[in-house]
């Protein structure tokens, strides 16, 4: 037993190491309780290097076969992994848009990270949960810290507004969870994820329908998580009301996350078909064709670029969603993919909003009036992410989206491939009034933008180099796809 468990620590490094951060930050933060620009360099100089010795961690890590760990309640596997790396990516990328931000008070800036490498614990057990009791510990310990994320802003009442929202929707959320949970346990005799995959097998279909309800209820703290409607009332209001910085990790970090836990229980109690697994996939291809539309729908009318990529998120959710109808390594490896392509679309986004918003206070689309004689670089790098976000070729947010589709066309979800495809069509509106008003509006006379410094502009850069890349190499696209599927064989 004591040996199990000191292999299963030795697999556990990447999330003890991230607690070690957590703890580092907590102290400096008490050590200094008002931080000098000194003092406050340190502290971010810690959180950056603790969070990329995270990063090596996972991408040392052997993850071809899966392993389990801590008598089965965690798995360690490709899409853990994976899904890890890009939070932890996402963290890093929030940390450095809240260094310079306007958005946070430099006082709470502290609190912040802490709180920031908080969530990110949670979404790293969420990801590797192989019971419902880590599942449930890994939901709250990212819910719980998210809402004091939401409401971080002092005296502003829309940032209460969005923490007291996402508190009552994630309460009440949770609480539909746990009911579902309890319910799934009292037929089973099991919290085990293996061990309910297993006998759901062997249930007689009058006894796999009552366990429908039991299982809907249980999707409902995942829909919740990953924002899909008709769980994603909270999104918008939240994502305009908190900091800029939150919002890039709230649209990053908890929806990773989500699907990746949506794939790992889709996969393992849902591979044999039954009546189960019927209603199951069903309510995931309603739920993905409905989050897709309403998301890009509801984009298309709003007046701040932080709204509209709140809207645009659920869009991409819905895409994601689809992932899970296709089981094995396809839909891991289009999910695995597309993750990494949205996570640098949508930092290089909030990043040169963020720029905006420390300027001008907000960044309602009236802001990028002649964008691009102002600031031609930019225009183009925003450009580039807008055309990728809405999956045009030959950038990367077109090969994500069209991974995800063959996939799903080859399972014969023909109905899901054309709503996906029409509302690719719809994204292209909203995304293309941002390049419209760049380029075709007249030139306002507005104060310079400040936090456009040779090193942000430099990074801006770096991060859209794998949105460019990763459209036009389609070679290396299709062989990191191979070597990732023979890893699992």
């Amino acid at each position: 037993m004591v040996e199990s468990y000191i292999s299963s620590l030795s697999a556990y490094v990447p999330e003890l190491l991230a607690c070690l951060v957590m703890v580092g930050l907590v102290i400096l933060e008490a050590t200094y309780s008002k931080i000098e620009d000194g003092k406050r360099g340190l502290f971010n100089l810690f959180s950056l290097l603790g969070l990329l010795a995270v990063a090596i961690v996972l991408l040392l890590q052997k993850s071809n076969s899966a392993t389990t760990i801590f008598t089965g309640s965690m798995t360690i596997d490709l899409l853990a992994s994976m899904a890890k790396l890009v939070m932890v990516i996402g963290t890093i990328g929030a940390f450095y848009l809240s260094w310079g931000s306007k958005d946070i008070a430099d006082e709470q800036k502290g609190e912040f990270s802490i709180l920031a490498v908080g969530v990110l614990i949670g979404g790293m057990i969420l990801a590797s949960a192989n019971n419902m009791l880590m599942f449930y510990i890994g939901i709250e310990t990212l819910s719980i810290l998210s809402y004091a994320m939401a409401s971080f802003k002092k005296n502003d009442d829309r940032s209460a507004e969005a923490g007291l929202k996402y508190a009552l929707y994630g309460g009440i959320s949770a609480g539909l969870m746990l009911f579902g949970m309890s319910h799934i346990f009292g037929v089973l005799g099991t919290i085990q994820f293996s061990e309910i995959a297993m006998k759901v097998t062997e249930l007689q279909t009058q006894q796999l329908v009552i366990l429908i309800p039991a299982f809907l209820f249980f999707f409902v703290g995942i829909g919740y998580k990953i924002a899909c409607v008709p769980f994603h009332m909270w999104s918008p209001d939240v994502y305009e009301g908190s900091p800029l910085p939150v919002t890039a990790f709230f649209s990053i970090v908890p929806k990773v996350a989500g699907i990746a836990a949506l794939l790992r229980v889709t996969q393992l109690f849902f591979a044999h078909e039954s009546v189960l697994s019927h209603s199951w996939m069903a309510t995931i291809s309603v739920m993905a064709a409905l989050t897709m539309t309403v998301g890009n729908v509801s984009a298309i009318g709003q007046r701040s670029m932080k709204r509209m990529l709140a809207y645009s998120s659920i869009g991409h959710s819905g895409v994601l969603m689809l992932c899970a109808l296709v089981p094995g390594v396809e839909g891991q490896t289009a999910f695995l993919f597309y993750t990494f392509v949205y996570l640098f679309m949508t930092l290089l986004a909030f990043f040169m909003i963020s720029a905006m918003n420390d300027t001008y206070g907000n960044d309602y689309f009236e802001r990028f009036n002649g964008f691009a004689f102002r600031y031609p670089m930019m225009a183009i790098l925003l450009t580039v992410v807008m055309l990728s976000l809405a999956g045009i070729p030959p950038l990367g947010g077109f090969v994500a989206k069209f991974r995800v589709l063959s996939i799903i066309i080859e399972k014969k979800f023909f109905t899901l491939a054309i709503i996906t495809g029409i509302n690719s069509v719809i994204s292209l509106y909203y995304y293309l009034k941002v390049v419209r008003l760049m380029v075709f509006k007249p030139t306002e006379t507005m104060e310079e933008i400040k936090t456009l410094s040779y090193v942000n502009q430099l990074i801006y850069f770096i991060i859209a180099i794998p949105v460019v890349w990763l459209g036009i190499n389609w070679a290396s696209v299709n062989g990191l796809l191979g070597v990732v599927s023979q890893s699992h064989h």
